[in-house]
């Protein structure tokens, strides 16, 4: 337990940051699928693996503990006759033959086909989502949609995106994102994890060392203002899942979380750490720690 507001938050950014037990826990679970993908989609079939990559917070580097899922975007090539004849407008039929494919090649136990992936269940509880792609000749890639149309979206743009931004600002852009995911998570989880992580990327033009301004800062900028467009183009305005009763919570959430970073900051000044802590805690959740 810590006994400063500084060396508390430097605990709590070790605990949700995934270690490196954890990363070796997901590369070997992907390799295992990976494999799995290969045999049942091999050179010389109407369908065959090209490629795979981890994308997702994983992909991304934004993760936060506990990590219960891989997102696991599979570039399989479809021949051009069976494309034309049989997916380019039924995105649906595409994913169903992926899953019965993979379920007459594997012994894991998995569910149907998810919307946009066939999840792999684990006893662990360390799934994996895999999203069946095709890539066009524009370099980008075809995801089905869920109701039988097709998506464009190119992760690798989000990803470069993202790690520019957290260049520019030293590094640091990250940890306030899984910082901010905590928040989001402890009060409902009403914000997609990709909305979140771009609203906190366009929040700052600077961002300091202290990750307790960084944060108020997040919350106040992003108050009544939770509209924020997809930075490689593909999916317009971010917000238009959240419903109209989500986006009055989630502004609230925003307001109050805002409100107690204020008291915490202030706390904090005057030299009380177990006060500053206290709301801390109830800002970021249980696994903040506790004043020791």
């Amino acid at each position: 337990m810590a006994v400063t507001v500084i060396s508390a938050f430097n605990d709590f950014d070790v605990k949700v940051k995934p270690s490196a037990a954890t990363w070796a826990k997901v590369y070997g679970r992907r390799d295992s699928v990976v494999r799995v993908l290969k045999d049942a989609f091999p050179a010389g079939s109407d369908i065959r693996y090209e490629s795979h990559k981890i994308i997702g917070s994983l992909g991304r580097n934004t993760a936060c503990n506990p990590v219960d899922d891989i997102d696991l975007m599979v570039h399989l090539h479809v021949e051009r006759d069976l494309w034309e004849r049989k997916y380019r407008y039924d995105s649906s039929e595409f994913l169903y033959r992926v899953r019965r494919v993979l379920n007459e090649n594997s012994p894991v136990r998995k569910v149907g086909a998810r919307g946009q992936a066939v999840r792999f269940f684990y006893a662990d509880g360390l799934s994996v989502d895999v999203a069946p792609v095709e890539k066009y000749t524009t370099g980008d890639f075809g995801i089905p949609d869920g109701s039988g149309n097709w998506l464009t979206t190119n992760p690798t743009k989000h990803e470069t995106y993202l790690d520019g931004q957290n260049a520019a600002l030293s590094g640091d852009l990250k940890k306030v994102i899984r910082f901010a995911k905590k928040w989001n998570k402890s009060h409902s989880s009403r914000l997609s994890s990709f909305h979140l992580e771009m609203m906190v990327a366009r929040t700052y033009a600077t961002l300091g060392s202290n990750p307790r301004t960084a944060l108020r800062l997040f919350f106040d900028y992003n108050y009544n203002n939770l509209s924020v467009q997809d930075p490689a183009g593909f999916s317009g305005d971010l917000s238009s899942y959240l419903t109209q009763v989500n986006r009055i919570a989630v502004n609230d959430g925003l307001k109050s979380a805002r409100g107690r970073a204020d008291l915490a900051l202030e706390a904090e000044n005057r030299g009380d750490h177990q006060e500053a802590m206290r709301l801390w805690r109830i800002i970021l959740g249980s696994d903040f720690p506790m004043y020791g």
